[in-house]
C-alpha cells in the first residue's frame, strides 16, 4: 500500500537524531549538543547542568568526554575565585555545533528518512 502526500493519512512526525561515537565514547549526541548550547548561553557548566536537571559532576564528565574526543576542546573553562570562574564554547565547539545542526537538518529531509516515514505510516494503517 502506497500512501501519497495528498491522501487523508496523517504521516507521523519522525525525528532522526545523530550520535557520533569514537571508540567506546559518544563524542557528540543530542544531550551533549544541548549541554554545549546551554554552556554557551549561560557561561557556566553548573548553570547548564541545573537547566538540564543533571548534577554538575555528570555535566563535567560529559564535557571531559567531548574535549577528549575532539582534536581541540569544545568547552574552555576558567578557574573560579574572586572574579568567579566560568566556561564557554570554543571556536571549534561553535563550528561543531553548527555542523551538527546542518547534518541533522539534512538528515530530516533525506530520501531515506522519508521512506522510513512512509513505512511507519503503512504500519499504522495496517493496525
Amino acid at each position: 500500500m502506497s500512501i501519497s502526500a495528498e491522501s487523508d493519512v496523517k504521516l507521523p512526525k519522525l525525528k532522526a537524531r545523530i550520535r557520533l561515537q569514537l571508540g567506546e565514547d559518544i563524542a557528540l549526541g543530542p544531550g551533549k549538543v544541548e549541554l554545549l548550547e546551554l554552556i554557551q548561553e549561560t557561561g557556566s557548566i553548573s548553570a547548564a547542568a541545573r537547566r538540564m536537571g543533571m548534577s554538575y559532576r555528570r555535566a563535567w564528565l560529559l564535557v571531559e568526554t567531548m574535549n577528549r574526543c575532539f582534536a581541540s576542546p569544545l568547552v574552555e573553562t576558567a578557574q573560579g575565585g574572586k572574579g568567579g570562574g566560568g566556561a564557554g564554547v570554543s571556536e571549534v565547539g561553535r563550528q561543531v555545533l553548527a555542523l551538527y545542526h546542518q547534518l541533522e537538518a539534512k538528515l530530516q529531509v533525506s530520501e531515506e528518512i522519508q521512506q522510513i516515514v512512509q513505512l511507519v505510516a503503512q504500519d499504522i494503517q495496517s493496525d
